[in-house]
């Protein structure tokens, strides 16, 4: 896995978006000159049926739209109707999928097919695991 040291991230502004993530990511982008084709991010592209935007967006516009990121959390959010939901195992709880610059059906597609026999696709256990120091 490609890492970068991150010096300091600023602390967020009370009342905005917390935001520290795309700053990573986007050191992380330009210091490796990584051009990926989709971007995974744990989190939301919306937080809402109105389409706020969240951490995704705020990827998808400081990509300049070129690159499609699809959000997914373990948690929903007031505002997300089930059209979002994603059931990756039965009787499990659903994962909720958000989506820019990839419709939400294909978006949904590729998290229900991304590998993994559990609710959460071995990808993400395996970066949350990397992004708490344990390898």
């Amino acid at each position: 896995m490609t890492r970068a040291d991150i010096a300091q991230v600023e602390k967020p502004v009370r009342g905005e978006p917390d935001l520290r993530e795309l700053t990573c990511v986007m050191q992380l982008l330009r210091e490796h000159r990584l051009a990926p084709e989709l971007i995974l991010i744990e989190g939301f592209v919306h937080l809402d049926a109105d389409e706020t935007p969240g951490l995704g967006q705020h990827l998808f516009q400081a990509l300049g739209g070129a690159t499609p990121v699809i959000g997914v959390s373990k948690t929903s959010r007031p505002g997300l109707p089930a059209q979002f939901e994603v059931m990756r195992e039965e009787e499990a709880k659903p994962l909720i999928v958000t989506s820019a610059g990839v419709d939400i059906g294909a978006a949904k597609a590729r998290v229900r097919a991304m590998h993994g026999r559990k609710r959460v696709p071995t990808l993400m256990k395996l970066v949350a695991r990397r992004a708490k120091g344990v390898d």
